[in-house]
């Protein structure tokens, strides 16, 4: 893309929907499918009912504050320069950590498999290991050929699951795709889908490229919502085809790798390696673009309080170190944490910053416009999707709970810091405000 080239609204929904039809649905699709069971294609609904609660505020500002900050620069314009904007910033960084930590789980899941390999902790410790090493010195050689590569990446792994989609449908079991809304079946549904609300969060990613975007003030809030829509479709039709073809159980046994075990009633042993190949690429472009996309940019943001001039995604600006510690903090979380708890954790910290991005669209609401009656029934229901979330890590995963709040209490702490011996201030001053449009 040229210096001044900017994107398409079909270019970023094509960037969103790659994004978000990535890395998590093909590494946590067997853990829904053990909280949620027969449920799955309701809790993918409910989790974009989520998403969609979020992306209103993100399409009303977004259409007017136009920055690569993304979120930061929503909660930066509304509650200021604050001890709480610099803990968000750290927290929105540290949502990129814990992907990297996600993505080379399920990379693992995948690959050894594949290869015939046990699945042991010490041989999955060993993959995710290489895995970020290698990356990390793809970084410092150069990442401009794997980011030319990453469109193509995003066409396969479309182009295979729609094969999985549509020869699964000749074969579905409908009997085994009805569903239990039941007392246990509708709590499975509620769990599920607060953890499935992270495989929708790749739609931030258009406020995060707003000032390289067409028109943004029309275009940010149409991608953002035609996005969130598409993939709602495709992760329901997938979740049929899956619960519909291969038995609840084996679903549930093959939690590291379901699709590829999901594709074999209809598509043979082609259909395993066609999907495992599928997911490699899938989880590659995702660990990628989060490695040398979004991680950097937030270092910096977390950092020094503002973003810096230049976006070239192979130089971490002034800060070097981050590119390490980026890596051995997710490295970390992968080695300490399961995939459920990791799933938990991400959906955990992209809740807090969505409620605060919603706090401040209230208090932005009469400069930059948004119903306020709505504002906060949404509001309340992201609180209540929080106070579960953190229910259901203290019941089921208290390694995640206490995994959540160290992350919280991290952030706090680096950015008290910061603040007291750095002297750091947000800065806005990159900040662009357009004048109020209709949509």
């Amino acid at each position: 893309m040229g210096k001044n080239r900017k994107l398409s609204l079909v270019e970023v929904i094509s960037m969103a929907v790659g994004t978000m039809i990535g890395a998590s649905i093909f590494s946590i699709f067997g853990l829904g499918a053990k909280i949620a069971g027969n449920d799955l294609p309701e809790a993918f609904i409910l989790s974009g009912v989520y998403a969609l609660i979020v992306a209103y505020s993100y399409a009303v500002l977004g259409r007017r504050i136009i920055s690569n900050a993304g979120p930061i620069a929503f909660i930066l314009k509304g509650l200021g320069d604050s001890i709480t904007t610099g803990v968000l910033s750290i927290l929105m960084w540290l949502t990129y950590v814990i992907s990297i930590a996600l993505f080379v789980k399920g990379f693992a899941g995948y690959l050894l498999p594949f290869i015939h390999i046990e699945t042991t902790a010490l041989n999955v410790g060993i993959v995710e290991a290489i895995v970020i090493s290698f990356f990390t010195a793809l970084n410092l050689f150069g990442s401009k050929a794997v980011g030319k590569a990453e469109f193509y990446i995003v066409l396969i792994k479309l182009t295979i699951l729609l094969v999985f989609i549509v020869g699964g449908f000749m074969t579905i079991n409908w009997g085994m795709v009805k569903p239990s809304f039941d007392s246990s079946g509708t709590s499975g549904l509620l769990n599920a889908s607060i953890i499935f609300f992270l495989s929708y969060m790749g739609f931030g990613l258009i406020t995060n490229a707003s000032e390289n975007i067409i028109n943004p003030t029309k275009n940010v809030p149409r991608a953002i919502f035609l996005s969130i829509f598409f993939v709602m479709i495709f992760y329901v039709l997938i979740s049929i085809v899956t619960i519909g073809n291969l038995p609840l159980p084996e679903i549930i046994k093959a939690q590291e790798n379901a699709l590829a075990i999901a594709a074999k009633p209809f598509l043979g042993n082609f259909g395993f390696i066609l999907i495992t190949i599928g997911a490699l690429f899938s989880i590659s472009s995702a660990l990628n673009a989060t490695i040398f996309g979004g991680a950097n940019i937030a270092y910096s943001l977390a950092k020094d309080g503002e973003l810096p001039e230049s976006f070239e995604r192979k130089i971490w600006f002034k800060s070097t170190e981050g590119l390490y510690i980026t890596a051995g903090l997710g490295l970390a979380f992968a080695l300490f944490f399961d995939l459920g708890a990791i799933a938990s954790i991400t959906s955990t910290v992209f809740t807090v910053i969505y409620i605060f991005v919603l706090i401040s669209h209230l208090k932005l609401q009469n400069e930059y416009g948004g119903n306020r009656i709505l504002l906060f029934i949404n509001l309340i229901i992201l609180f209540t999707v929080f106070a579960a979330l953190m229910k259901y890590q203290w019941y089921t995963q208290r390694s995640a709970f206490y995994g959540s709040i160290f992350t919280f209490i991290g952030a706090f702490v680096v950015e008290y810091l910061y603040r007291k011996y750095g002297k750091r201030k947000m800065k806005d001053n990159k900040i662009s405000t357009y004048p109020q449009q209709k949509i």
